[in-house]
């Protein structure tokens, strides 16, 4: 039986298609830019401390870190102690099998919300122990403070963040730069300029985990915690010829608003001698390939930086408490900037006001990012203070253009698509046993038909269309509801 709906539109089709001349459609295209040309020149050293394998620390030096097996304990006692907002979860095994585990914090973990999601990783190189200390401090203390803090509060409500303090237990438990197969995970990755790692069988079980990972949840943003160094690093991290030289990606400007705003959170790392603002392009410093980055925002739509976070690779671990003081606005801040900053919005149909899973991207940076599958939310971080001319697309709709002006803070832009019967070149054809070799019977009743029918006929298909308006409003009001949200376009 066909729905009231259907017959609705098609009345009001068929009464346009008499009526009224033909319309053009709306539409637009955005003007892309290449990644840039390497030309520009900025200062930085070579990345020696990921270029060689150095000495092991001494067992004396250890002391004072979380074992394996001690921060396995403490993230199954954390998740206890705050069950309200978070959960436990593994994303695979270590080589030796030991679990990759996962703590998510949200209002409503383990749930699907129009909301971004942000992950933190540690410990990817086994030497650099720091970041698995710190990102455990940072889940307990979001704990301790979301119901004061207004920073905690804003993470919890609005962002499902996830973090992972050990990539590379392996290679923790016996203090080495590599995993257990002795590997690099940071160049385990497939790379965008040379085909490494190309063969599945070969890939590590740690990076494959890290893969699926995205596969299952569309992050916005990411960042790794290194040590070794005090600096900010961003993409791209390698370059076509091997040269060292400053290669930004599409997002350049975003990226260095994004590493800027970590460094200057940061107690002393804008004011570093080596690195200017604390920050560094990964080509610029030393250009690497096969890495976690790169591939995340490739492949991943995910922005990542590369932190490193501690000039010393193993600090004593009484200088953990200062260090974690140093750095722990940054990672806030860092985590923040998904609802601080950038246009964000749902996309939905026209037709039937629902959700419409889409493409929006941003005229002159060659870059799309996708809307979320069950809510049509998407999340694009930009530089703020700057005018951007933003398109959403989806197939079988006509693409649509806003004009948004980014300031310091977040833009909500929603955009409700119109289906486009002329898609690929064809009328879309709907469901029904249509023939569209023949002029379709409304057509010709109308055509046929005097005057005052017609009129009243008019009139119906009005009122059944002011109805079905009425019940598309209806539709958007509940869905934007269910957003965490407000509407401004």
């Amino acid at each position: 039986m066909i729905k009231l709906r259907f017959v609705q539109s098609l009345l009001f089709f068929t009464a346009i298609c008499v009526f009224l001349p033909k319309i053009a459609a709306r539409g637009g295209h955005s003007d892309y830019i290449q990644p840039g040309d390497g030309n520009a020149s900025f200062h930085g050293t070579a990345r020696h401390l990921f270029a060689q394998e150095e000495k092991r620390p001494s067992v004396e030096l250890t002391r004072g870190y979380m074992t394996n097996a001690d921060l396995e304990k403490a993230m199954k006692d954390f998740t206890k102690r705050c069950s309200k907002i978070s959960r436990l979860y593994s994303i695979g095994k270590s080589v030796n099998g030991f679990p990759l585990w996962v703590i998510e914090i949200s209002d409503k973990p383990g749930e699907i919300e129009a909301e971004p999601a942000f992950k933190y990783i540690g410990n990817v190189h086994g030497d650099e122990p720091v970041g698995r200390e710190l990102l455990l401090r940072l889940a307990n203390w979001i704990c301790d403070n979301y119901e004061k803090d207004p920073l905690a509060k804003l993470i919890v409500e609005n962002v499902h963040l996830h973090i992972l303090p050990s990539l590379n237990p392996d290679g923790f438990s016996v203090r080495r730069r590599n995993n257990a197969n002795n590997v690099d995970l940071n160049r385990d990755f497939p790379d965008q300029f040379f085909p490494i790692n190309e063969d599945l069988s070969l890939r590590q079980p740690e990076t494959t985990a890290i893969m699926n990972w995205l596969r299952d949840i569309r992050f916005t943003a990411s960042a790794t915690l290194h040590g070794g160094a005090l600096v900010a690093n961003f993409p791209w991290d390698g370059t076509e010829d091997k040269r060292k030289y400053y290669y930004g990606c599409p997002d350049d400007q975003t990226f260095r608003f994004l590493a800027s705003l970590y460094s200057k959170s940061h107690r002393n790392m804008s004011f570093s001698i080596e690195f200017e603002d604390g920050i560094t392009n990964g080509a610029s410093w030393y250009p690497i390939y096969g890495g976690m980055q790169d591939w995340n925002y490739i492949h991943g739509g995910c922005f990542e930086l590369t932190l490193e976070i501690s000039d010393n690779k193993w600090p004593r671990a009484s200088e953990l408490p200062t260090i974690w003081e140093y750095n722990r606005k940054s990672m806030l801040n860092l985590v923040a900037s998904l609802v601080k900053t950038g246009v964000h919005g749902r996309i939905f149909s026209l037709d039937q006001g629902k959700p419409l899973p889409g493409l929006v991207v941003v005229k002159g940076i060659n870059y799309t990012v996708k809307a979320h599958q069950a809510y049509a939310d998407y999340h694009r971080l930009l530089e703020p203070g700057k005018i951007y001319e933003v398109t959403a697309s989806s197939p079988g709709y006509k693409p649509k253009t806003t004009t948004v002006w980014l300031g310091e803070n977040a833009v909500t832009a929603d955009f409700i698509l119109i289906p486009d019967a002329s898609y690929g070149g064809k009328l879309l054809r709907s469901n029904c046993d249509c023939s569209y070799g023949q002029p379709l019977l409304l057509t010709r009743f109308f055509t046929e038909t005097n005057n005052g029918i017609t009129f009243a006929l008019v009139v119906v298909v009005a009122f059944l269309f002011f109805l079905l308006q009425k019940r598309v409003r209806s539709n958007l009001w509940k869905q934007r509801q269910s957003s965490r949200r407000s509407t401004t376009v």
